[in-house]
């Protein structure tokens, strides 16, 4: 029963960045799903699978996992580089590009 610890990334339907600053705990899949034969849905016998828990910092999600036994992976967050942009850059008279229409 292994939980891995991670920071999740913004999703592509936002353009802010809420919901991505928490820590999250999820355990990792113990079995493969299988197939229903019937209806075709997939469904797996793992009940952990369902359990997401989330916390303010990193620290927390460790102590909790080191309080309770859980053995966990933890994965660092690749932060992405912050460029500055201004709308005036478009018209700068020293360009690297020519601006035409």
């Amino acid at each position: 029963m292994l939980a891995r610890i991670y920071r999740p990334a913004k999703t592509a339907m936002q353009s802010g960045k809420a919901k991505s600053r928490d820590w999250r705990l999820e355990f990792e899949p113990a079995s493969a799903r299988t197939i229903d034969p019937l209806m075709g849905w997939t469904g797996s016998s793992d009940m952990n699978g369902q359990v997401r828990l989330t916390f303010d910092s990193k620290e927390e999600a460790v102590a909790y996992a080191e309080r309770h036994g859980i053995p966990f992976r933890l994965h660092e967050p690749h932060e992405a580089p912050t460029i500055i942009k201004a709308y005036a850059d478009n018209f700068a008279t020293n360009r690297k590009q020519p601006w035409t229409h």
